[in-house]
């Protein structure tokens, strides 16, 4: 218990700079926040090249794209320094109106069920949309949105784009997919016919996938739309004083002008239209060659995620079930016995709680709750530590409790019998015996822990898996880029195993001939 200790003291104080807790907003500073995986509008890059922005909450990685173009345009109006912030697009108005960013410039249009909870400015860029397809899909030279009888189309989750699949008379409609790498990927499968884009979306997807196209429809065969729908504005807190501000700057801007010739730019960049088609194993490595990077940030933090919060919630679940197996002296104060009855029954509601809801709710009601409501701005690193060490402490302390309950009952009565205390019996005695029985479920604890950090990107942890979220939006080669985070995750999950395996062996090995020594067991 004590080297213990001494491990995690050792880790906060090494720790302590991604640790802290952030409070104070910086008024001279304009925080943004995007998916940075949806090109050409916002996309990941490993340079600041061609007018690309570092990300604020990912070390060592840019964000470039029509939005970045635009979000420099306006706090240069604003005279503040820009900040962009990768977020999750289900995640991007949680954070606006918690206060975490100052802006959404993503690519958002203003829906009605959006304007109920954040305001928008005027336009910046005004969309068209097309229906994206294989290139020998019996649909390819439809002329009208009514051309589609039969096919299975879908949009991404939380925007219009599925609203107006309803307008295609006989399509199958399918469920809302996340985002549009899964959308592509689910083309290129075949398990869906095609998905609903804006033109710039579809220039990109096309471009970095070859055997796709898209459809473009006249105005009286095409979607019918509001300004609503296919425009795009700066999402701001309702009534910030920031709306009239960015509006301003807005209207001194020839929006169609600055829409035709950035989105050229921005599309060119994500483009390898001079490039030959590769083979499946040349894109793989051409992805690793350029963003191997991101892919090993991702990486370190989620092995420094799994590791910390796995030795934390070791040590939680460990106190928990003491506590629990504890029990008070029946003459004891009233007072002292109805707190106990107390702790016990919050430290089972813990448990209950923590192991009957998933990590990726505990996530955004961490995260998001107490900024929005308590005012404490948590580190997106911290709050990881903190959720999956919480979360792993409950499971954790169901294996104790199990473990100690595993211990011969006459164990407890003989050290009761010579004199030794309750807490005595449990650090000397039992608990030695408990974690060398537990260290099986302990290893497999951590290798879910690495594996689970990925629920994490909800609240842009920039984990293995939200990193590769970024370069198969940035690059829209879904599957390539996935291989690359199994084999990553394989080998990192496969070694580990290996070593707990050994490690498991060497202390058995090691109990077994103390024991045989001393001549006797379990002492």
């Amino acid at each position: 218990m004590k080297k213990l200790l001494k491990i995690l003291t050792v880790l906060a104080l090494i720790l302590s700079p991604i640790l802290r807790v952030y409070a104070a907003d910086d008024s001279d500073t304009l925080k943004v926040g995007m998916e940075v995986n949806y090109a050409p509008f916002n996309f990941s890059v490993v340079t600041d090249e061609n007018g690309a922005y570092p990300v604020a909450n990912s070390t060592g990685e840019y964000a470039n794209g029509y939005d970045v173009q635009f979000a420099q345009k306006i706090a240069d109006g604003l005279g503040k320094k820009l900040e962009i912030y990768k977020i999750e697009w289900d995640g991007l108005i949680p954070a606006l109106t918690s206060g975490k960013i100052d802006a959404i410039i993503a690519g958002m249009s203003p829906t009605d069920e959006r304007l109920e909870q954040i305001d928008f400015s005027i336009p910046y860029y005004r969309a068209k949309m097309v229906v994206v397809v294989p290139k020998d899909s019996p649909y390819v030279n439809a002329k009208s949105i009514n051309d589609f009888e039969g096919a299975k189309i879908t949009g991404q989750l939380g925007t219009f784009h599925v609203d107006v699949i309803d307008q295609m008379k006989g399509v199958e409609k399918q469920e809302a997919m996340d985002s549009f790498p899964t959308m592509i990927a689910a083309t290129n499968a075949g398990t869906i016919d095609g998905y609903i884009s804006e033109e710039a979306g579809a220039q990109a997807a096309v471009s970095a996938n070859k055997n796709l196209t898209y459809i473009t429809f006249d105005e009286a065969n095409g979607f019918e739309t509001s300004d609503s729908d296919t425009t795009v504005g700066v999402g701001l807190r309702k009534n910030s004083d920031l709306t009239d501000k960015v509006n301003a700057i807005l209207e001194d801007i020839d929006i169609d002008s600055e829409q035709e010739k950035i989105m050229a730019e921005m599309t060119a960049l994500t483009s390898d239209e001079e490039e030959a088609e590769v083979g499946f194993f040349q894109e793989v490595k051409d992805i690793w060659a350029t963003y191997s990077t991101l892919f090993i940030r991702g990486l370190v933090n989620t092995l420094i995620i799994a590791i910390i919060s796995t030795l934390l919630g070791f040590l939680i679940g460990l106190i928990v079930a003491i506590i629990r197996k504890s029990e008070v002296n029946p003459h004891s104060n009233i007072i002292i016995r109805s707190l106990h009855k107390l702790v016990k029954f919050i430290l089972v509601a813990y448990v209950e709680i923590f192991r009957g809801t998933p990590m990726m709710v505990q996530a955004v009601i961490i995260f998001y709750g107490l900024k929005q409501y308590l005012d404490i701005d948590l580190s997106t690193m911290f709050a990881a530590l903190l959720i999956v060490s919480i979360n792993t402490g409950a499971y954790l302390s169901e294996v104790v409790r199990g473990g100690i309950n595993s211990i011969d009952k006459g164990q407890f009565e003989a050290c009761k019998a010579i004199g030794l205390s309750e807490f005595q019996t449990m650090v000397h005695v039992i608990l030695p015996q408990t974690i060398l029985t537990i260290l099986p479920s302990l290893g497999n604890e951590f290798v879910i822990n690495i594996k689970d950090t990925s629920v994490l990107n909800v609240i842009s942890v920039t984990e293995l898996f939200f990193m590769s979220k970024s370069v198969a939006g940035s690059t829209y080669q879904y599957f390539p880029t996935y291989l690359i985070t199994a084999v990553i995750y394989f080998v990192l999950t496969f070694s580990i195993t290996r070593i707990l395996l050994y490690l498991e062996k060497k202390f058995n090995d090691t109990d077994f001939v103390m024991e045989s020594s001393t001549g006797a067991k379990n002492v």
